[in-house]
């Protein structure tokens, strides 16, 4: 699919790969559909296709179809997440259909278009690309980065980011990667992971930090400061004689 331009030049709208394609085979002439069509519309119809990619990766696509809705209710992508959360909620807290909050949440015109558009792309519905997908827009940034680069799926992507330290959260990434890890895998050494960190305590971690810096402060040349650390210290001895 082309549109028209200035001086009988066309710029290619949808296609992209076919017309790659007709090039490598040596082709010289392809057919073509020409629609007039201005610069939202083209936009709109790259994204549609876009989507349509075999090896679009989860979050890519989360991303796709969120710009696509945002485009569709012409409006920013805070809005359209705070009004499918909004969705959500109201279907989860109220069941019955005839309810009248849920009434007047699903029929809001904004509800009419999300809905369509999800039933057109044919990919999911808008609750489990709410409860599914929208998750990973705040996944930590190490593991955002894996998952747009396509090495981890998303299930064990959100797995991973479950791990509250920082550096073991990196090293499960890349052994995850390395070795192929399953989801059960990878849940078992997220809990190992957590049960190791909640056994530390943070009281003597940041003894360790901070004895080493107390040695090589300057508190030891100030009189008034001297005092105070006196004072600590025999309060220190006294729990420990306790």
């Amino acid at each position: 699919m082309v549109r028209p331009l200035a001086k009988n030049n066309y710029e290619l709208v949808a296609g992209e790969r076919r017309f790659k394609a007709a090039s490598m085979a040596g082709l010289t002439e392809v057919p073509v559909i020409v629609r007039e069509m201005d610069d939202a519309i083209t936009h709109k119809v790259r994204l549609v296709e876009n989507l349509q990619r075999e090896d679009l990766n989860p979050l890519e696509e989360t991303e796709g179809i969120l710009e696509l809705l945002a485009m569709q209710l012409d409006t920013s992508l805070d809005v359209v997440i705070s009004h499918l959360t909004k969705m959500r909620n109201v279907c989860d807290r109220y069941k019955d259909e005839d309810s009248e909050v849920r009434h007047n949440v699903m029929s809001q015109t904004e509800t009419k278009v999300i809905e369509e558009l999800f039933a057109s792309l044919g990919k999911m519905g808008w609750d489990s690309f709410v409860k599914n997908r929208l998750p990973l827009l705040k996944l930590p940034p190490s593991v955002l980065s894996v998952l747009r680069q396509g090495k981890l799926e998303y299930t064990k992507a959100r797995a991973i980011a479950k791990v509250k330290d920082e550096k073991k959260r990196q090293d499960l990434i890349e052994i995850a990667i390395a070795e192929n890890l399953s989801l059960t895998q990878i849940n078992e050494r997220v809990k190992a992971a957590n049960k190791l960190s909640a056994t530390v305590n943070p009281l003597k971690e940041r003894y360790k930090i901070a004895l080493p810096r107390l040695q090589k402060s300057k508190v030891w040349d100030n009189p008034k400061k001297q005092k105070t650390l006196e004072k600590l210290l025999s309060q220190i001895e006294a729990l420990i004689e306790e």
